[in-house]
């Protein structure tokens, strides 16, 4: 066989296992727990200011149940308890990880079903109360997913498992969000009351984690997920152990504070840009049904395309590189909204601009969580230092994008985008200081083993 033979085969076989990899057990586990984790975002979110709305309850009212999604912001607070404590009964007959898996999806389910049957008029405070149980429940979820997937990838699958997460994550999201709206509305028209229609739609909700439950059983217990011994140490102890330990040995490693503002800064222009899509897509004339249709249609195409592009990157290059692309792609597509600022409103150009969003957002999600991954490689400390992690990141997208309404009217439309660009050029330059440093280098040799 000559050598341009080899090669071919060579490359051939490397295709065939880029695409064979997605259907590997442990990756479909993860694709499926992705599912479960995107499905309860809306529930307390979106798809309750709806239901609340359609009930005809007052705005006021409706605003504050946004301090609903707190937990999802401050889990790394009680994230210490799953790495140091057991399930009674659970942790031992399916393992640490799994038990708690199964126990905060049991959970998750009984508070949708409880959600969904309360009285929006009559006990709001009942419906906050318990939109919040939700959000706690999911996030907790979040916490054990997060840590479960770290675990229980090899190298080789890691960048597969996290492209399939996100989309699955992003399919959840629109089951629990347009699925159960438009659930409500189909139930409507065959002649079910207001009192009975949303009860209804948050129980085929909660059914629906049924996908995550059967997953978490089906799956194998990471065998890195075991705990360090703690014979003799009380529950508090444990956990007081387990939380010293996973901050201090995150917070001892080389360049850490740099490491925690680079996370904080990497998605920041992307959550700037993001934020104010949607008024500025209204701004210009569109209306929120076409805005929507492209969003959920090719909108949503193209963020599942983008995800799984992002892990064929991250899988193939070094961390650093990979990093870069998503850092370029994100920063030169928010420069998309100031071209359709100055186009005709038309669909074909919404269209345009929402694609290449959506596309370059998902790539640079998933090649991020992948350098999350990479830093949270010490067993014993997975779900607390992820969890802590994921919450930094998420500072773009709550802390920082609160002015972003005053920054836009202050600045014009084009130049506020112009801005959101601009803005990733602080991640740039810790990237730079940070490659200098070795630090990539010496997480691509942890992931490969070396």
């Amino acid at each position: 066989m000559s050598a341009t033979s080899e090669t071919e085969d060579d490359k051939r076989a490397s295709w065939l296992s880029a695409i064979t990899v997605y259907l590997r057990a442990r990756v479909l586990v993860v694709m499926f727990l992705g599912f479960s984790s995107g499905l309860p975002l809306a529930l307390s979110g979106e798809t309750l200011r709806v239901w609340m709305a359609d009930r005809g309850v007052d705005l006021g009212t409706i605003g504050l149940l946004s301090l609903a999604g707190l937990p999802y912001t401050l889990k790394f607070l009680w994230a210490p308890v799953v790495d140091a404590w057991h399930v009674p009964l659970l942790t031992r007959r399916l393992g640490r990880r799994r038990g708690w898996l199964v126990a905060s999806q049991l959970v998750l389910m009984g508070a949708i079903i409880f959600l969904g049957t309360r009285d929006p008029i009559g006990t709001p405070l009942m419906v906050g109360l318990a939109a919040l149980i939700v959000a706690c429940a999911s996030a907790t979820q979040d916490i054990i997913v997060d840590a479960f997937r770290v675990q229980s990838l090899p190298t080789d699958e890691q960048a597969a498992g996290m492209a399939s997460y996100v989309a699955a994550y992003r399919i959840g999201m629109l089951a629990s969000g347009a699925g159960v709206i438009g659930l409500s509305a189909w139930l409507e028209v065959q002649g079910f009351s207001k009192d009975t229609i949303w009860p209804l739609a948050y129980a085929a909700a909660a059914a629906l984690v049924l996908v995550g439950l059967a997953a978490a059983l089906l799956a194998k217990e990471p065998e890195n997920g075991a705990s360090e011994d703690d014979t003799g140490k009380g529950p508090l102890a444990r956990l007081y152990e387990t939380a010293k330990g996973a901050f201090s040995e995150f917070l001892l490693r080389d360049a850490a504070i740099a490491v925690l503002a680079f996370v904080v800064l990497f998605k920041l222009c992307d959550a700037l840009a993001g934020t104010m899509t949607a008024p500025f897509v209204l701004s210009l004339g569109y209306t929120k049904a076409t805005y929507a249709a492209i969003v959920k249609g090719v909108g949503l195409a193209a963020l599942l395309i983008g995800g799984f592009a992002g892990g064929a990157v991250a899988r193939a290059l070094p961390l650093v590189t990979a990093l870069w692309i998503a850092a370029f792609i994100q920063m030169f597509s928010n420069l998309v909204f100031v071209w359709l600022g100055f186009q005709e409103t038309s669909t074909w150009a919404l269209t345009v601009a929402i694609v290449i969003e959506n596309f370059s957002g998902a790539i640079g999600t998933v090649i991020f969580v992948a350098y999350l991954s990479a830093l949270c490689s010490d067993p014993l400390h997975t779900a607390t230092q992820y969890a802590l992690l994921t919450a930094l990141a998420s500072t773009g997208r709550t802390l920082f994008s609160s002015g972003t309404g005053f920054a836009a009217e202050s600045l014009g439309w084009p130049l506020y985008f112009v801005g959101t660009a601009l803005s990733a050029l602080p991640a740039l330059a810790l990237m730079v200081w940070l490659t200098r440093r070795g630090h990539f280098r010496a997480l691509d040799a942890q992931r490969n083993g070396a």
